[in-house]
């Protein structure tokens, strides 16, 4: 049988609790070496307590026969009495040492103790009931730099609060059911369209379509679109399944010029724009990281625009760009960027084929060189053909020729 251990434990904040009195337990999410990952509540006495085993367990590891020898985390000795600025100041401290911790020689981190005290307990699936006057708050800290540099830790912050617009199943374990107008506590907000969160006792995954904000339909956090666009790789095929998505295979290069907050981000892909799933994405550059929720899920979370029976509080929906609006602001954005090189002239033989007769560009036509008031050519002169527009230059382009003369321009 396969040997069961904790591979990561991320620090997500604390909780403030009234029953049976007023105490304060820390959220950890534990990630097991099977992918599967629990939240769990622990006091820090307990979590000292836990510590003190743990140096008892291991004596040389721990420094009591030679301090030289010590590899086991320091953690401070737990305060008379907590109050919320010592378990707030206390979270840096904590996410440090679980970090350590996991780190250490597989003899002290794949114990039976570190295993049997991160293991998910009754309680923690089914937390004891509030008091009927005043509600648990709950504190996060900031995600990002939690999981980044734990010196840079943000303050903390009350979790946010969304409305189900639709009922929902849940289609792996690690998801939660929800039925329409329940409101739920946003923990984590992934990229991919898929948020960690809060109904009541339950906790678990579901995919940011199916909730709404309470203050109206706009996400306050979305971004505005870029149409510079950044560069990414598909990372594996997916097919259209509405008119405006896109299909593009494993391996294709794109530019990513609108992130929104469902998972479905708005792709450009030579002329074409149209939705993507954002899980199916990686950023040219970067170091590709193994994501668990990818992992757990071979499917992109709903899209908005497939949710049947949608309730929403607010008589407005949110105001959605159509992909007519993207394709036509992404090109006006790439003709106002570059500063185009000029065309070579054209002999006198492909004068009479050139585009610039064109109805639309005759403007920008000016009177051939020898030609009399009158406008016709006198006899034997040659035809010079007139400088074409930037904006007639940048159509007869190619995508590739554009994109350099960007770069050109930018540097």
């Amino acid at each position: 049988m396969e040997e069961i251990y904790v591979r990561h434990v991320e620090f997500l904040g604390f909780e403030k609790r009234f029953f049976p009195s007023q105490h304060y337990v820390y959220m950890l999410m534990v990630k097991w070496n099977n992918l599967s990952e629990k939240l769990i509540y622990r006091g820090y006495p307990e979590i000292y307590t836990f510590h003190k085993s743990l140096m008892e367990m291991f004596p040389i590891e721990a420094g009591d026969i030679d301090k030289k020898d010590r590899i086991i985390p320091a953690l401070p000795a737990p305060k008379w009495l907590d109050s919320q600025k010592s378990t707030e100041t206390r979270q840096s401290t904590l996410a440090e040492y679980c970090h350590s911790l996991i780190s250490l020689p597989p003899k002290i981190s794949r114990c039976q103790l570190v295993c049997n005290f991160f293991k998910v307990r009754p309680e923690d699936e089914n937390p004891p009931a509030q008091q009927p006057f005043k509600r648990n708050e709950t504190i996060v800290m900031s995600t990002d730099k939690a999981r980044g540099n734990t010196s840079e830790i943000s303050g903390p912050i009350i979790l946010e609060s969304y409305r189900v617009i639709s009922d929902y199943s849940k289609t792996s374990k690690y998801e939660i059911n929800l039925l329409t107008g329940d409101l739920v506590e946003i923990v984590e907000k992934s990229p991919n369209g898929w948020w960690f969160c809060q109904c009541d006792t339950k906790r678990g995954w579901v995919p940011a379509s199916y909730l709404e904000p309470l203050d109206g339909p706009e996400e306050p956090e979305d971004a505005d679109p870029n149409y510079a666009g950044e560069l990414y790789i598909t990372t594996q095929a997916y097919k259209a399944a509405q008119d405006d998505e896109l299909t593009l295979e494993t391996g294709e290069t794109i530019e990513v010029i609108h992130k929104l907050l469902d998972g479905w981000w708005v792709v450009r892909k030579g002329e074409e724009t149209g939705h993507f799933p954002s899980m199916f994405l990686h950023k040219t550059g970067e170091k590709k990281e193994m994501d668990e929720n990818v992992i757990r899920r071979q499917i992109p979370p709903p899209r908005r625009s497939t949710i049947r029976n949608a309730q929403s509080i607010h008589g407005k929906g949110r105001k959605g760009i159509s992909q007519n609006t993207y394709r036509r602001n992404s090109r006006r954005f790439l003709l106002q960027k570059g500063d185009w090189p000029n065309q070579p002239r054209k002999t006198s033989n492909d004068a009479t084929q050139s585009p610039l007769q064109e109805r639309e560009n005759g403007d920008n036509i000016p009177k051939p060189a020898g030609s009399s008031p009158g406008g016709e050519l006198k006899k034997g002169a040659p035809f010079i053909p007139p400088r074409p527009s930037t904006e007639l230059i940048m159509e007869r382009c190619t995508e590739n020729t554009c994109k350099k003369v960007s770069v050109r321009k930018t540097n």
